[in-house]
């Protein structure tokens, strides 16, 4: 059985582990030259032997820590220890990070290079967690993940990380920190971060992981919800918070990770209602999430009806499955299968509970909460109210919020006085055979949300002459001439889809 020990987080012993994973070259790119880029993808389908046919009989540095900390494979105590001359098997152990057992050494946390992207540049740093399920299954045959399992760096967190808005800020709170990624990533854009969280283990793993990163200024504080922070405000808030909708029960295992221990989507709720007042004026808050249809009510709706009129809001819904798919996927995500004994207790487990409640499916997505700057000023107010289901593919979510907003902003004083078409928009046109005519055009963004819009000659007319050259009045009026349509009629037909396209981004309020 392997151990299930604590993280022990010491800023010199971390110090001199990431010294010796430098050293190593325990990065991305070195390790995916060494087993091969078809090997390297197969690991993320929980497929490892074409890795390790690749490094067989390597005891360098480089292949005895990617077998110990990436794989999570005990290795001979000897090659660890000359891979680790500086942090020594006796710091690994003081770390809480492996254990010697009868002349090898065996990892009990994984630590693998997380690559991330951002406003700044390109980086990357060494995320430490626990043991994934394909490491259990190799070293005590499988089974369910503990309860208290702390997870690395998944789908979600890229998801969110790839959502949060590049804004500097003064303080930033990460809500549920888990392996302290988020945390890691807001630091760079703010003076503070406080990274919560209701586990002891996650928190020493992220205290431990800013560690390795160098990074100073994140402070972290255990506690639910909000608890930790009270009375405090933040610019930015994040969070990846326990989300899953898990039935109740005492035959139901709860994963400090993704279940939050309340009923339904009662957590999404209670972040959203108790959010805003850690807001500072213009401050906001972002998070992934899961909602409920609950009969013919639509989970979109009652979302929106958990938001105060009077915020920002701005919710897209990415997917949703129906009970059955969701209770699979969520009891396959805890290391269950079909194969095993408890497999179909658990799905009629999680069906009774969405029935008794008449869920009728489960929405996911992103949510984003923005205080207004003005909202206590008494100032009449046009919050942002957008909430839809997008499914293609989404690039740079954070920077088409961030933008969103901003041309949100803009137009509170009415359309800018001059727009510039984003670098990512193209036009199509599409002709029946034998027709001069297009019978369609399209406006399409490259990035961002990926949007597609259908237009008429007139906005496609206006959008093409957006170079910054004309002023809004100026265009709109040389389409009325060639268009021979009075100018206020024109203009009461473009100027609510000019918004749209502002707030959409693919129209940019110019800079003076």
């Amino acid at each position: 059985m392997v151990r299930h020990l604590l993280p022990r987080p010491d800023s010199v012993l971390c110090a001199a582990l990431a010294a010796d994973l430098d050293a190593a070259d325990l990065r991305s790119e070195p390790l995916r030259t060494a087993w091969g880029a078809e090997a390297d993808d197969a690991l993320a389908r929980g497929v490892r032997s074409p890795l390790l046919a690749a490094i067989e009989g390597r005891t360098d540095a480089l292949a005895t820590l990617g077998r110990l900390f990436v794989l999570g494979m005990p290795q001979p105590e000897a090659d660890v220890a000359a891979a680790l001359a500086r942090t020594g098997v006796d710091g690994l152990e003081t770390l809480g990070l492996g254990y010697r057992d009868d002349g090898v050494v065996v990892p009990a946390a994984l630590i693998r290079p997380q690559s991330f992207v951002d406003a700044d540049g390109v980086g990357e740093w060494w995320i430490a967690s626990d043991l994934d399920e394909l490491a259990l299954h190799h070293m005590d045959g499988g089974g369910a993940l503990p309860p208290d399992h702390v997870l690395g760096v998944g789908g979600a967190s890229r998801t969110l990380a790839s959502l949060v808005m590049p804004l500097e800020v003064e303080r930033a709170l990460d809500l549920g920190t888990g392996c302290g990624i988020q945390a890691l990533l807001v630091s760079r854009h703010a003076g503070s971060v406080v990274a919560t969280d209701i586990s002891a283990r996650a928190l020493a793993y992220a205290e431990l992981n800013a560690m390795l990163a160098g990074v100073h200024n994140i402070e972290f504080r255990q506690g639910s919800m909000f608890e930790p922070v009270a009375d405090e405000s933040f610019g930015l808030i994040v969070s990846n918070p326990p989300f899953v909708i898990t039935p109740r029960g005492a035959d139901v295992p709860e994963y400090e990770y993704r279940d939050g221990g309340l009923v339904g989507d009662a957590l999404v709720e209670a972040f959203v209602a108790q959010a805003p007042a850690h807001l500072v004026p213009g401050g906001s808050a972002q998070l992934l999430g899961n909602w409920e249809s609950i009969g013919s009510l639509l989970g979109l709706r009652r979302l929106e009806s958990w938001i105060a009129p009077d915020l920002d809001a701005w919710v897209v819904q990415r997917e949703t499955l129906s009970p059955l798919g969701y209770a699979e996927l969520w009891i396959r995500d805890g290391g269950t299968t079909p194969r095993d004994a408890a497999f179909e207790p658990l799905l009629d487990a999680w069906l009774a509970d969405f029935a008794v409640r008449g869920v009728t499916e489960i929405g996911f997505g992103y949510v984003l909460i923005r205080r207004p700057a003005g909202v206590d000023s008494g100032a009449p107010a046009n919050p942002l109210r957008r909430f839809e289901t997008l499914t293609q593919p989404v690039t740079s979510a954070g920077r088409a919020f961030r933008d969103g907003l901003v041309g949100h902003d803009a137009l509170a004083d009415g359309v800018p006085e001059v727009l510039l078409v984003a670098p990512d928009v193209t036009e199509a046109r599409h002709h029946l055979p034998g027709q001069e005519a297009p019978s369609v055009i399209e406006l399409r963004q490259g990035g961002g949300f990926g949007r597609t819009v259908s237009v008429d000659p007139a906005l496609a007319g206006f959008v093409g002459a957006c170079d910054g050259d004309l002023t809004v009045v100026q265009i709109v009026s040389a389409l009325a001439d060639l268009f021979e349509v009075p100018l206020a009629d024109l203009w009461a037909d473009l100027e609510p889809r000019l918004r749209v396209l502002v707030t959409d981004g693919f129209l940019i309020p110019a800079e003076h």
